[in-house]
């Protein structure tokens, strides 16, 4: 029987096998500490959860359009206007299954057979697959530690090529943490411009910054900027609401009208209730998006100087998001107890077998000679997990 050719070349997920073995042990008596989550650890706040719980009482449980409620986009469009200097129209936004399914739609909307993304690594997991999967080709721009892991203009320029169709943002990055300046993303829109390719621009980790910087939408630059540029946003990690599945995106109608025809057939309306829900979390109270920032900054902050007084390992201040990529090449080539470590997948499988801590491999980012470290999980877990990895790197010789 022949299947798919297509799916299978898809990359199966490093998170996930990682995420599966550690739930295994944990069924299993062990005690794991986990530091692969990328989802906030927080409950969604009780204001999104009673809107939820009206909208069922008021009967909203039925089939929606398929790109969305009116009032949510009529939330959103104010959203982007209030806190990204945007101007859309309801009918340039669509309201999917997640960000995920938006980064999905927008790459099936705009590739056809042959054409390139450019994607900047490290870059989150699905990038690629889901380039590959609308038939494009994803063309990697590899980038460096001592640029906090951001493109240059040199480098960027090199990418292109007659097939280049679009590049996708991730500003705040995961798994980085790095933010793009006003400057950086002038640079990105003014080659998009040049070399007349469209952004994906996915914003999803913009609420979770630490310190002085600012995000902002490339979009908001210039008329040229906004009219080749596709915003993906959601409401899962800024009001810890990941399963709710809520994600939107805003662009150019054309655009958004073909991923509306591609998401009417493929998997309808997001969920009615968690789009009532979602109202109330863009246009209620705010304090709760503060209070997590607040603790997520002391987490930073903590791991950060904890994994600086480590000996062989190192990293960087992430500027936003959740995680932490963490510097072990030091370690490669040596071993713990005879068990060789290659590269960061070796490590990251020997350290959660040996020392209960769950990690997840830079190579799943596209980035050999480190892991990503979530901070999204309690300060007592970060004390004992690290405790552990310590523990563990004092063994590898």
């Amino acid at each position: 029987m022949n299947y798919s050719k297509k799916l299978l070349a898809i990359t199966p997920s490093l998170t996930l096998q990682i995420s599966a073995q550690a739930k295994k042990m944990k069924e299993e008596g062990k005690k794991v500490i986990s530091f692969g989550a990328g989802e906030p650890d927080f409950n969604t706040p009780l204001n999104i959860q009673k809107a939820a719980i009206k909208a069922m009482e008021d009967g909203y449980t039925k089939y929606t359009p398929a790109s969305g409620i009116l009032p949510l986009k009529k939330a959103i469009v104010k959203k982007l206007k209030n806190d990204n200097n945007l101007d859309y129209t309801t009918t340039q936004i669509i309201i999917s299954n997640g960000a995920k399914q938006c980064v999905a739609n927008t790459l099936m909307a705009i590739l056809n057979e042959g054409d390139e993304v450019i994607i900047p690594a490290p870059y989150w997991v699905t990038y690629p697959e889901l380039v590959k999967i609308a038939d494009g080709v994803p063309i990697f721009i590899e980038t460096k530690e001592s640029n906090e892991f951001k493109i240059t203009k040199e480098s960027l320029e090199k990418a292109i090529t007659s097939k280049t169709k679009a590049i996708i943002l991730n500003s705040p990055n995961n798994p980085t943490g790095s933010l793009y300046s006003k400057e950086e993303l002038q640079f990105i829109a003014d080659i998009a411009k040049q070399y007349d390719f469209i952004i994906i621009s996915d914003e999803i980790y913009e609420k979770l910054i630490y310190g002085d910087e600012k995000h902002i939408s490339i979009a908001s630059l210039s008329e040229d900027a906004y009219n080749r540029t596709i915003v993906i946003n959601g409401v899962s990690k800024s009001y810890a609401m990941t399963g709710w599945r809520v994600g939107y995106c805003a662009g150019p109608e054309a655009v958004i009208k073909l991923m509306n025809s591609l998401q009417s057939h493929a998997t309808s309306n997001a969920n009615s209730i968690a789009q009532y829900a979602s109202i109330e979390a863009l246009e209620g109270d705010q304090s709760t998006v503060y209070m997590m920032k607040d603790e997520f900054k002391k987490r930073r902050n903590f791991m950060f100087n904890r994994i600086n007084q480590t000996q062989n390992i190192s990293c960087i201040s992430p500027k936003g998001a959740f995680y932490i990529l963490v510097n072990i090449s030091e370690l490669l080539g040596k071993s713990y107890n005879g068990l060789a470590i290659k590269d960061s997948v070796d490590f990251s499988n020997i350290l959660l077998e040996n020392g209960n801590v769950a990690v997840v491999p830079g190579d799943a980012f596209g980035i050999a000679g480190y892991i990503r470290m979530s901070y999204a999980t309690s300060m007592e877990n970060i004390k004992n997990g690290l405790d552990n990895m310590e523990d563990f790197i004092k063994h590898i010789i």
